[in-house]
């Protein structure tokens, strides 16, 4: 059958799209499976028009997509960027749907975003484009089809303005129609750090492997100081490791001797960015990634470790707390380095994903649980998965990024198969 190109044929979506294509080659998978897998259910693109403080109405794309549903109601968070588009979108949902069944659970991928830099929007122009953007997909989503959480460029509080919007229309409290908002409005405890959280769990679980003690003299560096880079930091000190260095969009910060947490968010909070931070030295983003290290957690953005730098890494454990942080040219250079253990993407940060589920059933029971068994149940989930990968990994000797989409790709399929075709 001949493959088609579409609208989200972007570059992160192509390169999404071949790793699927490896590793359903690799699993010998069905072909019509296959065909169906490449390219997702459905997407939505809307016109999101607000009002700016100075009377003026500014125009802005929105997107859903959702990449497949066979397993439960899609889930997936939405985006506030200026890179946006639907190609990248539609990557970022294909990725869900393996991260979902990978870790076990009966949601399939979705995500969503506006193209947009938020960071000059004042609180009312957010709240206006936010609940605009709400009203457009709010026929594509629903608790029981598509339930949103945040991403880059949204929050706690965009998502309770989505909550609200979506009520407001519906004429009654909704609270489980989007997951990642405020404790307050249903809420789960854990929620905002858990995708942080989890990335550390594999990194455990992973130190275990290699034999590598996680102690003082331990080295982490964290490209992306947001909500994931900063629980991450928090958590790796907590183990007992020493950050040295850390960055965000301005650049990065580098302390041999190591980088204090609450220090460093004191400053973000005063400041909102790290520029400036008076207890380090200045290091480029790129430079960063390639300090001597043990541990290296990229939790920025897509692309950012090519292969040039893929080739100068000196980390043993690279942990993708970002989507799609490494090339695939990069990806190539990874696997011919056997010194260095990768956690992938789909694997690494889906604490955020099992967290959001937890929130998710716990508003549809209106019954909630303490933070303790938020964090108990999400280190079962996530150290299952994990060893389930490396499972895979050594069975298929493959790598453990092949080994995390296989075992994902291969539920799906397995779920698809025995629903079979309608009509």
């Amino acid at each position: 059958m001949k493959k088609f190109s579409a609208e989200w044929d972007g570059p992160l979506f192509k390169q999404v799209q071949a790793q699927f294509e490896e590793a359903a080659t690799t699993l010998s998978l069905d072909e019509n499976i296959f065909y169906r897998l490449r390219v997702p259910d459905r997407a939505l693109i809307v016109s999101v028009p607000f009002r700016l403080d100075n009377g003026k109405v500014h125009v802005v794309p929105g997107y859903r997509v959702q990449h497949n549903d066979v397993l439960g109601p899609c889930k997936g968070g939405i985006r506030y960027h200026p890179n946006v588009n639907l190609g990248e979108v539609t990557a970022l949902a294909m990725l869900m749907t393996w991260k979902c069944a990978l870790v076990g659970l009966p949601l399939g991928g979705a995500k969503g975003g506006v193209q947009i830099d938020p960071t000059p929007l004042s609180r009312t122009e957010l709240q206006r484009m936010t609940r605009r953007y709400t009203t457009e997909i709010s026929n594509f989503i629903g608790p029981d089809h598509d339930i949103p959480a945040p991403d880059m460029g949204t929050n706690e509080q965009v998502m309770a303005w989505m909550m609200d919007t979506y009520s407001q229309m519906k004429g009654y409290s909704i609270p489980e129609i989007v997951t990642g908002k405020p404790v307050v409005i249903g809420g789960s405890l854990g929620r905002r750090e858990a995708t942080g959280r989890g990335v550390v769990y594999t990194i455990i679980e992973a130190a275990k492997k290699i034999n590598l003690p996680l102690n003082a003299s331990t080295r982490v560096v964290i490209q992306g100081f947001g909500n994931v880079g900063q629980a991450a930091m928090k958590k790796m000190e907590k183990v007992g490791c020493k950050v040295i260095a850390i960055s965000d969009a301005f650049g990065g910060v580098y302390n041999p001797k190591g980088i204090s947490y609450a220090s460093a968010m004191q400053h973000v909070t005063e400041n909102n960015t790290l520029k400036d931070y008076s207890d380090a030295e200045k290091i480029t983003n790129e430079d960063l990634l390639t300090l001597p290290c043990e541990i290296c957690i990229p939790a920025a953005c897509e692309a950012t470790v090519t292969a040039p730098i893929a080739e100068k890494l000196q980390c043993k454990i690279l942990a993708e707390a970002a989507n799609g942080p490494c090339t695939l040219e990069a990806d190539k250079v990874l696997n011919s380095r056997s010194d260095i253990f990768l956690i992938p993407d789909v694997l690494a940060n889906a604490g955020g994903v099992i967290v959001s589920y937890f929130e998710w059933v716990q508003d549809l029971q209106n019954f909630f649980w303490t933070e303790k068994e938020i964090n108990e149940r999400l280190w079962e989930v996530m150290t299952k998965a994990f060893h389930n990968v490396m499972k895979m990994a050594q069975e298929k000797k493959v790598t453990m990024r092949q080994a995390a989409l296989m075992t994902g790709i291969e539920i799906v399929a397995k779920a698809m198969l025995t629903r079979g075709l309608y009509p």
